[in-house]
């Protein structure tokens, strides 16, 4: 989970206390995750028990320093040593909500892609209207926001393009082609068996 091992980082940085550490995860992040104390708080207590930070002195106004420990170095370096996993399958709300819209009887689809579209459009735009308006312009702190800011441009711009082509496909079946009834299969109790999200490259031929 990327805050538990970007707040692991940045005690690798130095032993911090709660409110420290949201200090500098902002900074580093530019603002855009908001992260609330409870939050750093729980997972502080976490990775003490993991055995990945352990607590230390307490200063005259009470705050507790926690300090990272030779584990959790280690997996700090595991961590930046590694590519995120992004899974096989997916939870990402707008493809299963085409997905079912698509097999609905009845449902414009294309407006819903429509209205989508106009939403992923107008945050390219706000986005690319944004300033940075933090301390240290020019700085390594400007540099950190302006890298989440273009991951989520690329992100919203690639949603658009994913939005034309599903259009387009849909646009190439007839609408009864598409629609699913309730099955009259009934199924068995139990959780369905597993299968791979995406099937297995064919071999060449």
């Amino acid at each position: 989970m990327s805050v538990r091992q970007s707040l692991l980082a940045i005690l690798d940085q130095g032993p911090c206390y709660g409110y420290q550490l949201r200090a500098e995860f902002d900074r580093r992040t530019g603002s855009t995750w908001p992260l609330n104390v409870g939050q750093i708080y729980n997972t502080l207590e976490r990775l003490e028990r993991d055995g990945l930070v352990e607590k230390g002195d307490t200063d005259d106004a009470g705050h507790v320093y926690y300090a990272i420990t030779d584990a959790g170095r280690a997996d700090v370096r595991a961590w930046l040593s590694s590519p995120v996993d992004r899974g096989r399958g997916t939870r990402d709300e707008l493809a299963i909500k085409l997905a079912v819209a698509a097999t609905l009887p009845g449902v414009d689809v294309a407006s819903v892609i429509q209205t989508q579209r106009r939403a992923s459009l107008a945050q390219v735009q706000e986005l690319n209207r944004a300033t940075y308006t933090g301390a240290g312009a020019d700085g390594p702190e400007e540099l950190a926001w302006s890298l989440v800011v273009d991951s989520m441009i690329f992100q919203a711009e690639a949603e658009a393009r994913w939005l034309d082509h599903t259009e387009q496909r849909l646009a190439a079946r007839p609408e009864h082609a598409m629609a699913l009834e309730l099955s009259t299969e009934r199924p068995q109790r139990g959780r369905p068996s597993r299968t791979d999200a995406a099937p297995a490259p064919r071999a060449p031929i």
